[in-house]
C-alpha cells in the first residue's frame, strides 16, 4: 500500500479532477474541504493531554503532512466540529461528505488507503428539500407573456428541454438535428447527452436562426455565445420573485416525472450522475395524494373496517 501525506494526494487528486473536465470553481471547493480536513487530522494527530479544544484559529498551525489513512470515527468527529464551530447549512455539509467520500474512493482506488472511511455514512436530513417550482401552466403563462421573441424561446427552451443555463448558453446551431428533434448539449465534465424538443419550440428555433447555418443558438456581445448572466436578467425581468432559470429546470423534470414516473429517464434527460441527485423530484403533487388518500384511506372512503 503507497500510503502518504494529505500534502501529496490533495495535488494528485487535483490533478485527477482536471483530467477528467472538472471545472477550476469545482476543483477549488473540493481542495478546501479536503485541505480543511487534513489540516484537523494533523491537529488531532499532534494533540497532547490536557490541551484544550480545538478551535478554528489553530488551523492557521496546521499542516497537511499527515497520513491519509484514517477512521468513519475521525471523519465524522470533522464533521462535527465543522458544524459547532460554524452554523452550516445541512447542504454543505451533505456537499463536504461527498468530497470526503470523492477523494476517499480515489485513494483507494490508487492503493493509498484500505477503506473509505466515508463510504455508508449517514447525511444530513435536508428539512424543505422541495424547490419552490412552476406548475405547466403557470410556466406556459409565463412564457406566454414575454413579448420579445428571443427572450421568450431562452425561456420556453429551457423548459422544453430541462438543460442547465450554461448548457443553454453553449447550444450552437450545429448542435440541433431539426429532423430528429434533438439537440446535442455539453454538460458538466464536458459530458456531451441528447435532449429532446417538441415541435413547437423547434419551429420558434427554425424562426431565430433563420438563415444561419453556424455559430451560437443566442449570440452575445462580440459575436459570442450570450453569457449566463444576460439569461439571469431575463429571469428577474420577467418571472415571478424567486423563480429562476434552475427552477423551470425543476418544473420540467418534475412535470417529466409526474406523468412518466420513470426516474431514470429524468435522471438521464437532466444529466445526473447519480440517481441520488435526481430523486429531489419524486415529491408529489397534491392532486395525486389527494387521489391517493380518498382512494385507499379507511376513513376517507367510508369503509371503517380493516
Amino acid at each position: 500500500m503507497e500510503n502518504g501525506f494529505f500534502s501529496e494526494w490533495l495535488t494528485r487528486f487535483g490533478h485527477h479532477l482536471r483530467m477528467r473536465n472538472y471545472s477550476e470553481r469545482t476543483i477549488a471547493s473540493y481542495e478546501q474541504v479536503i485541505r480543511q480536513f487534513g489540516q484537523y487530522v494533523w491537529l488531532r494527530r499532534h494533540a497532547k493531554p490536557g490541551d484544550p479544544p480545538l478551535r478554528r484559529e489553530d488551523f492557521g498551525v496546521s499542516r497537511l503532512d499527515t497520513g491519509v489513512e484514517v477512521t468513519s470515527l475521525l471523519v465524522t468527529d470533522f464533521l462535527s466540529f465543522m458544524a459547532t464551530e460554524r452554523t452550516y447549512q445541512p447542504k454543505t455539509l451533505h456537499r463536504m461528505i461527498s468530497t470526503l467520500s470523492s477523494f476517499y474512493r480515489y485513494l483507494y482506488s490508487q492503493g493509498a488507503v484500505s477503506s473509505n472511511p466515508v463510504m455508508g455514512m449517514d447525511r444530513p436530513r435536508i428539512k424543505n428539500q422541495e424547490l419552490k417550482y412552476l406548475k405547466h401552466s403557470q410556466v406556459i403563462r409565463l412564457i406566454d407573456s414575454i413579448d420579445d421573441p428571443v427572450d421568450r424561446l431562452i425561456v420556453r427552451l429551457i423548459y422544453a428541454t430541462g438543460v442547465r443555463v450554461s448548457e443553454l448558453c453553449s447550444i450552437k446551431i450545429k448542435d440541433i438535428d431539426f429532423e430528429e428533434r434533438t439537440i446535442r448539449v455539453r454538460g458538466k465534465g464536458e459530458k456531451i447527452r441528447t435532449v429532446f424538443v417538441d415541435e413547437e419550440t423547434l419551429e420558434e428555433v427554425e424562426r431565430h436562426v433563420g438563415s444561419r447555418i453556424a455559430g451560437p443558438l443566442f449570440v452575445g456581445q462580440q459575436g459570442k455565445p450570450i453569457s449566463p448572466r444576460t439569461v439571469q436578467r431575463i429571469f428577474k425581468k420577467y418571472a415571478p420573485e424567486g423563480i429562476t432559470p434552475h427552477k423551470i429546470r425543476h418544473s420540467y423534470a418534475s412535470e417529466l416525472y409526474r406523468r412518466s414516473k420513470n426516474l431514470r429517464v429524468v435522471q438521464e434527460n437532466l444529466g445526473h450522475t447519480s440517481i441520488k441527485t435526481t430523486e429531489i423530484y419524486l415529491h408529489t403533487d397534491l392532486d395525486e395524494r389527494k387521489r391517493v388518500y380518498q382512494q385507499y384511506f379507511p376513513l376517507s372512503n367510508g369503509n371503517n373496517g380493516e
